[in-house]
C-alpha cells in the first residue's frame, strides 16, 4: 500500500472522524433513538450534534419548490427532507462548517470504523488526487473526463498496491470530492450499460480480504443486483463513485459540496424521496448537474434494528407490524450496537453478528 504520503489522513482517527462536525438528524422525540445514538457516540470517542427531525405536516406547500402538476408527496418523505435540508444549512451558518459527516439517528457502525475510515479515505486519494509523478494524469483513467470511445477502461486499483498521489491539504478524504455516501442500503458499480453513466467515472480500490467485511452470503442489499456479490470473493470491500444509491442513512459532505445540493435539492423541484434526490444530484439526472460523489461497499453506516415494535422502526415508511425478537444490524460484523454491554464493561472480545462459516 503506498498511497499519498500526508500525515493529514490521521485525522480520520479523531473525536469528529477528520470532518469538522458530525450532525445527526432524528425527531426530537424519538428519545429512544437519541439516547442509542448518544451512547454509541460516547463508546466510540465521537462528537455528535443533534439536528431536529421535522414533521412533514409543519411544511407549507408553498415552501416546496415544484413545478406544475407535480403533487406533493407524503408528509415523512417531506419531513425528511426538509430536516436533511436544515443539517445542510449548518454549512451556511455562524461556523461556516468545512465538510461534514450527516448520520440519521438509527445508524450503527462497526468498532473499527476509525480504521475503515482510514482505508477509505486512502481510497479516495487514490480515484481523486493527482499522481505524483504526473500531476496532470489520475490513476482512474476515467477520471475526472466522463468516459467515451476512446477512453481507456477503467481497472481495479489495488488497496495493497495503491498508487503515489499528491498528498490532499485540506481533508484526509482528498480535496477533490463533492458528496461520499458512507451509509447506504444498496448501490451500484457504476458501468456504461446503466442509465445516467455516462457522466461517472469508472475506476475501483478493491481491498481483498478486509476483516471487517462478512462473507457473501450475509450482505444484503436492496438494489436489484448486488455488484459486490456477483463480482468478488469473500471479504471484499470497494470504494468508487456513486451510482444509483439508495437510503441516506449517512453521508459526508464538503462546504461547497453543501451549497450545490442546497441548490440542486433544497430549491430545484422536489419531486421524489431525498434519497432519490442525492442520487439526481451525484448523477446528474432529471435536469440537475453531475457532482463528484464517492460511495464504499459494503456500506459503513447501517441501519440498526432493535428488538421491539417494528412499526417504531422507522417514521417514514411502514415497517410492518408486530414484533421483533432479536436485535441485528445487518452487515456490520462487530456492531457498536450490539457490543454496548462489552465496550461498556472494557472487553475486546466483541460478538462477531456474522461469523466464517465453519
Amino acid at each position: 500500500m503506498a498511497g499519498s504520503d500526508s500525515n493529514i489522513v490521521n485525522d480520520v482517527f479523531n473525536t469528529t472522524l477528520g470532518f469538522e462536525k458530525i450532525f445527526v438528524v432524528g425527531l426530537r422525540a424519538r428519545t429512544d433513538r437519541r439516547d442509542g445514538m448518544v451512547l454509541s457516540a460516547a463508546l466510540s470517542n465521537m462528537n455528535i450534534e443533534f439536528v431536529d427531525g421535522v414533521r412533514g405536516e409543519t411544511v407549507l406547500d408553498k415552501a416546496i419548490p415544484s413545478l406544475e402538476g407535480h403533487s406533493r408527496m407524503a408528509d415523512p418523505v417531506i419531513g425528511c427532507w426538509r430536516a436533511h435540508m436544515n443539517a445542510i444549512q449548518e454549512f451556511n451558518g455562524p461556523t461556516k462548517q468545512s465538510t461534514a459527516l450527516i448520520l440519521e439517528d438509527d445508524a450503527d457502525w462497526d468498532v473499527r470504523i476509525k480504521e475503515q475510515l482510514h482505508d477509505l479515505a486512502l481510497s479516495s486519494h487514490a480515484l481523486t488526487q493527482p499522481l505524483s509523478h504526473s500531476p496532470s494524469l489520475y490513476a482512474d483513467s476515467t477520471y475526472p473526463t466522463p468516459p467515451d470511445a476512446s477512453s481507456v477502461p477503467a481497472s481495479d486499483l489495488s488497496f495493497d498496491n495503491l498508487p503515489s498521489t499528491i498528498p490532499p491539504k485540506h481533508s484526509p478524504y482528498g480535496d477533490n470530492w463533492d458528496f461520499i455516501s458512507v451509509g447506504h442500503c444498496g448501490m451500484r458499480f457504476p458501468s456504461s450499460s446503466l442509465p445516467s453513466a455516462e457522466k461517472i467515472p469508472e475506476g475501483r480500490v478493491i481491498r481483498n480480504s478486509d476483516p471487517t467485511v462478512p462473507e457473501r452470503h450475509y450482505l444484503k442489499t436492496v438494489s436489484p443486483v448486488d455488484d459486490l456479490k456477483n463480482e468478488y470473493a469473500n471479504h471484499t470491500r470497494a470504494v468508487h463513485h456513486v451510482q444509483e444509491g439508495i437510503c441516506s442513512l449517512g453521508y459526508a459532505i464538503t462546504q461547497a459540496g453543501a451549497r450545490k445540493l442546497l441548490h440542486a435539492i433544497g430549491l430545484l423541484d422536489v419531486t421524489a424521496p431525498y434519497d432519490i434526490l442525492l442520487r439526481q444530484f451525484c448523477e446528474g439526472s432529471q435536469g440537475r448537474k453531475y457532482h463528484n460523489c464517492l460511495t464504499v461497499q459494503p456500506s459503513l453506516f447501517i441501519h440498526h434494528r432493535p428488538a421491539g415494535s417494528r412499526s417504531a422502526e422507522s417514521d417514514i415508511s411502514d415497517h410492518g407490524k408486530g414484533y421483533r425478537e432479536i436485535a441485528h444490524t445487518d452487515v456490520l460484523r462487530w456492531s457498536t450496537r450490539m457490543n454496548w454491554d462489552i465496550l461498556l464493561e472494557g472487553r475486546m472480545d466483541f460478538v462477531d453478528q456474522w461469523p466464517d462459516a465453519a
